[in-house]
């Protein structure tokens, strides 16, 4: 992958220039050493994520800037500033949220470790040993606050537990082993599908990777990595037509965010030559074909490349050739499909269940209304129908409370302070909904049928919500207009087409039996910088909408 690392070096070099640009250098100022981000927030984590670009930058011997005494001082300027603002006992602050934070330490210190590994392991100049004796002390001691702490979230945990299992083997101290131990008899929440409880595609599925990475590391129980491999095939299937992650699913800040596979690369390597995977080989190919296509800075893994050599002598030539899937994720409750240029996915127990990928576009359904306290169809059940069909289900139960019995009156006449939920109840009417999604037998798009059934329930106004993303304009036999994003449009009849300059799905037939697209409170609002169509129909109602892709 010789090519591949010139242009990590490339690339590495010009962060370093511009964090060179943000880093605070007058002696008086009480943040001496430290990088203010692009908010202007300055804490540890900024310091130490910097600190690795710029020590891999002043480490790697083809680097302009190897040894440059400049860079050193500025390094250790930065490491001083570290070690300034870590608490006695080696904790960090993650100063926009958590404050002696064990977790938020695990991520400031696996930043820096790559540096220590590999100046642990090479002959070090008078310099190179000043860089590595702050680097260690900075890790042993947040390491030891780590052991003292908790966390927050489900990955949190692996973050916290991969370092204390590297820092336990490292420094050769049994508590640190023995306190991680304590987290991994959690069991590690990584299904069988190779998902992560968090779901998070556009950010976290690394996280847990590179902290299953240090487990096995720090353990030598390699069955760890096996967490990894099951994730990375997984993603094979997570890339859309225009090279992001599919990010829908996630229950994280990446939910829906633009995301590029960037930082997948150093995983796929590091699987690939372990377990001589050649997918894995061919993605990190596509990963550098898709940073050259759309200009965007390289992974930030040059340490990684000093750290294992073998990687610049590893050429594959092929890139990941995409090949058509159809993958029903049953345990993470997900379906995934891409025939030709588009994908589709289906989602049970989301309101946005149904997401197309054309090309350019993108386009999420939901079936909104309001039925007691339901707002939005979110089905329950999810299973495959046919050869390349979905049937996702979801029973609505009304109800309504009923007077307080003699035996369960509270004392008080405030509501508020009234156990409502001790409250007997009167069931009924039930609303039942079925969405059936099935591919077209031509591979140029899907069908998409919706079933509202009951016979109590008349006259609800319901409505299918399309958030497209991508088309710049719409048109149909009644109308043609430009879409910007934040239009809200009922369509009453025929078939829309939305489009760019590129690709068109079309999308039809419309219904417009009535206008209350807002639904009532409570309701969804509508898709971020989406344009929204509305079909609209009062239940009970049966109707099949098709989308195809039109390149």
């Amino acid at each position: 992958m010789e090519e591949h690392y010139k242009r990590i070096l490339a690339d590495s070099e010009k962060r370093l220039v511009y964090f060179l640009k943000d880093q605070i250098m007058d002696r008086e100022d009480p943040h001496y050493g430290a990088f203010a981000d692009r908010r202007g927030v300055i804490e540890a984590k900024v310091a130490l994520y910097d600190i690795e670009t710029m020590g891999a930058c002043y480490l790697c011997p083809d680097s302009n800037y190897y040894h440059n005494r400049d860079i050193f001082e500025r390094i250790m300027a930065a490491l001083s500033y570290v070690s300034s603002v870590q608490h006695d006992n080696g904790l960090f602050d993650y100063v926009s949220c958590n404050f002696n934070s064990a977790p938020d330490t695990a991520f400031c210190l696996v930043a820096i470790v790559p540096l220590l590994k590999y100046l642990d392991k090479i002959k070090r100049s008078v310099d190179e040993e000043a860089l590595f004796v702050k680097i260690r002390y900075i890790i042993h001691l947040g390491a030891r606050g780590i052991m003292e702490g908790g966390f927050h979230t489900p990955n949190h945990r692996w973050a916290i537990a991969g370092m204390l299992k590297f820092c336990g083997s490292y420094f050769n101290e049994v508590e640190m082993i023995k306190s991680a131990d304590r987290y991994l008899a959690e069991g590690i929440d990584c299904n069988e599908d190779g998902e992560y409880s968090e779901k998070s595609a556009g950010n976290y599925n690394t996280v847990n990777n590179d902290a299953m990475i240090m487990l096995a590391e720090g353990t030598g129980d390699e069955s760890y990595l096996d967490n990894v491999e099951r994730n990375l095939f997984m993603m094979l299937h997570y890339w859309e037509p225009d090279g992001t992650i599919f990010t829908a699913n996630s229950t994280r800040f990446d939910k829906d965010k633009k995301v590029y596979p960037v930082y997948y690369y150093p995983e796929y390597m590091l699987l690939a030559e372990k377990r001589n995977i050649p997918e894995f080989y061919q993605m990190c190919n596509s990963i550098m074909d898709i940073v050259r296509d759309r200009n965007l800075l390289a992974p930030d893994c040059l340490i990684y490349f000093l750290n294992n050599p073998s990687w610049r002598s590893k050429e594959y030539e092929e890139s990941y050739a995409y090949p058509d899937y159809r993958s029903f994720y049953k345990n993470s409750n997900i379906a995934r499909v891409k025939e030709g240029n588009y994908t589709y996915t289906v989602m049970g127990s989301k309101s946005d269940f149904l997401y197309f990928n054309a090309g350019t576009i993108k386009l999420a359904l939901k079936v909104g209304g309001s039925f007691c306290e339901h707002r939005a169809f979110i089905s329950e059940t999810m299973r495959e129908e046919g050869e390349n069909g979905y049937h996702l289900h979801e029973t609505m139960h009304g109800w309504y409370y009923l007077p307080w019995s003699d035996e369960k009156r509270p004392d008080t006449n405030d509501w508020w302070k009234m156990d409502n939920a001790c409250r007997d109840k009167l069931y009924g009417p039930d609303l039942d909904i079925d969405v059936f999604v099935k591919g077209s037998p031509y591979k140029d798009g899907i069908d998409v049928r919706v079933v509202t059934s009951s016979d109590a329930v008349k006259g609800a106004p319901w409505r299918l919500e399309l958030a497209i993303m991508g088309a710049d304009f719409l048109e149909n036999s009644h109308l043609a207009t430009g879409l910007t994003g934040g239009e809200a449009l009922t369509v009453k009849d025929g078939d829309i087409v939305v489009s760019n300059d590129r690709d068109a799905i079309t999308i039809g037939p419309a219904f417009g039996a009535h206008h209350f697209m807002e639904g009532k409170e409570d309701s969804e609002g509508r898709m971020a910088g989406a344009s929204t169509v509305y079909f609209t129909d009062y239940t009970p109602f049966d109707r099949t909408i098709k989308i195809r892709y039109r390149q």
